[in-house]
């Protein structure tokens, strides 16, 4: 059994996990392999140079629809999944505005 107690906001929190002997077995591999399944060192990089190649590409356009974006990410990505994650990410990115337009959501950079 895990008990976690604490506060999020001005909310308690008191939450109580029962992990039978496979879970906590599970939980020990994935810490014992590294931080919990965050990926780490090598594997990490083609991650950062595909979100970098994605920042550089609304970058360079200054502006983009977001249809065309997608395509253009799932193009880079190789993958609709990927493609959407990396729109989602932009979407929430510090240096991007998402503009509501009539026929579609429009990104630009704004550094």
């Amino acid at each position: 059994m895990l008990r976690i107690r604490g506060h999020i906001g001005e909310w308690p929190v008191d939450l109580t996990l029962e992990l039978d002997d496979e879970d906590w077995a599970r939980l020990g591999a994935r810490l014992a392999a590294g931080n919990a399944g965050a990926p780490a060192g090598p594997a990490a990089e083609p991650a950062d140079r595909l979100w970098q190649t994605a920042q550089q590409l609304l970058r360079s356009a200054g502006q983009m629809e977001g249809p065309t974006l997608l395509n253009r990410l799932q193009a880079l990505a190789g993958s609709a999944e990927v493609g959407k994650r990396l729109l989602v990410r932009l979407r929430h990115c510090a240096q991007v505005r998402v503009e509501n337009a009539a026929d579609a959501p429009i990104y630009h950079w704004t550094e």
